[in-house]
């Protein structure tokens, strides 16, 4: 098949490398809502924790690129888990290795999905600090209008293909990023920032390194990924991408490359320019006296903007990753087919419609804490599972024959393995300690009955899809051949 475009009917390649990359830009702002979270637990020293959460990434990404590039058709880590571990058997009509594929498709819908209710919320709260008429306006009618004017928005902007998202992508990266990195650089600039407040409180005085905070530390890990990892979503349009063998590397790493210093940075300036006290007095928004400190009452109508342009162009890179995760699962056969349908511009907008409809009704809840500790455990199982498939795919006889044109570097598989072991029990665990002491076990509950839902769904689409040899259009068959 030609790396040109998928069959009628499909995903189109319709973007460059440098329009994935734009529209995965949403991932460097996921720091925001983490500043104050992070320094509350390990102080300065959640500085270091973004550090190895980045380099965690580029660790898993060099599989994820590998992967993309022998599985061009693949959306990303629900499809490479697909493929990898595709119903092999056509006398079996229950396989629980596509099961496993599926279940890690899922799952990764499931971590970037709540993205959108989570920052209709914060959008919300924020205009109606900022808009005097909205003070008497209900949270909830606020948040729920938020967020169908956002969802609407993206539905209407992303109808007609992906490259629509990808040029609100480069405004809305524009109008975030750069304001951003200008507020983390200037305390450096005026004077602001002081590096005793980084140096003399580099974790908690009862800190020690006994099993309780090794968890602790174990869990945040878990959260870090789920923002400073996620620059994978750059794979997830591996189907659209027109040059998808050099297109999906490029976009992967350079997204790394800003997430590298957007972390590190925005983390560093506002512990070194508030201090510890300073952030935890202002958890949700350190960023707003920081901005107020060092740029006057400007910054702060400043920052409230990149916030609100920011959460917006988070939740269109978490509304196209879950879009095209439900499309991925629907088309090889491990979701119904209704997730599956494309308008006739290519655009699961069915997909888009159902979880524009499940976040809406997440807003009800009101608040986000325990969806967005349940997330995290979702993510955990996507990247275990995926780096697993890496690992397989590279032992695995049937795949030795498939172009590699990007390859990780030698004995890649090992380290995969490592950060799959990594994710998948410790990870795991760690996040689970964590939401326990954070809110109970209702978000570790919450999280696995949103997971287990899949069971079912993927057993009525077992019945759905009767047995067949396996089809044409396949991932695996047509790479391969």
């Amino acid at each position: 098949m030609s790396d040109e475009k998928i069959e009628t009917g499909g995903l189109q390649r319709t973007i460059d490398w440098k329009q994935g990359l734009a529209i995965a830009l949403g991932v460097p702002v996921l720091i925001l809502p983490s500043i104050g979270y992070f320094a509350s637990y390990v102080w300065a020293f959640a500085i270091i924790v973004w550090a190895l959460s980045v380099f965690q990434g580029f660790m898993q990404n060099f599989a994820y690129g590998e992967l993309a590039t022998m599985f061009p058709k693949a959306s990303g880590l629900p499809g490479y888990a697909q493929s990898v571990f595709g119903a092999k058997d056509e006398n079996k009509q229950y396989d629980r290795s596509k099961l496993l594929g599926g279940f890690s498709a899922w799952s990764y819908w499931f971590a970037w999905n709540p993205v959108l209710a989570i920052f209709s919320i914060l959008i919300g709260s924020y205009l109606k600090g900022l808009v005097p008429a909205f003070a008497g306006v209900p949270d909830l009618a606020l948040y729920l209008a938020s967020g169908a004017v956002v969802f609407l928005f993206l539905i209407l902007v992303n109808y007609r293909g992906l490259s629509g998202g990808a040029t609100l992508g480069y405004i809305l990266a524009v109008l975030s990023l750069a304001p951003l990195i200008i507020i983390s650089l200037a305390p450096f600039v005026t004077g602001h920032f002081e590096l005793s407040n980084i140096t003399g409180a580099w974790l908690p005085t009862d800190w020690s390194w006994d099993l309780d905070h090794i968890l602790i530390l174990l869990g945040l890990m878990a959260m870090a990924q789920w923002s400073a990892c996620a620059w994978e979503t750059a794979a997830i349009y591996g189907p659209e991408y027109k040059q998808p063998k050099s297109d999906v590397p490029k976009a992967l790493f350079i997204c790394g490359a800003i997430c590298l210093v957007t972390f590190i940075l925005v983390q560093a300036a506002c512990t070194g320019t508030l201090g510890v006290e300073g952030i935890l007095a202002e958890p949700f928004s350190p960023m707003l006296p920081m901005a107020q400190m060092t740029l006057g009452s400007i910054g702060g109508a400043l920052t409230i903007l990149m916030l609100i342009a920011a959460m917006i162009l988070i939740i269109q890179t978490a509304f196209l990753g879950a879009s095209r995760a439900m499309y991925s699962m629907a088309e090889e056969g491990n979701l119904p087919k209704f997730f599956g349908k494309m308008n006739p511009h290519g655009t699961p907008v069915n997909a888009m419609i159902v979880i524009a409809l499940f976040n809406m009704g997440f807003i009800f809840l009101g608040t986000p804490a325990a969806i967005l500790a349940a997330s995290a455990i979702g993510y955990v199982c996507a990247n275990g599972i995926s780096l697993f498939a890496y690992v397989k795919a590279k032992f695995d006889p049937r795949f030795s024959t498939l172009e590699r044109p990007f390859k990780a570097p030698g004995g890649w598989q090992y380290v995969a393995a490592f950060f799959g072991f990594f994710n998948l029990p410790l990870c795991l665990i760690g996040i689970i300690y964590l939401n326990s002491l954070e809110v109970g076990w209702t978000s570790t509950i919450v999280g696995f009955v949103v997971l287990a839902l899949y069971i079912p769904l993927w057993f009525y689409s077992q019945n759905e899809n009767p047995i067949e040899v396996e089809k044409e259009t396949s991932v695996l068959g047509e790479t391969a051949t």
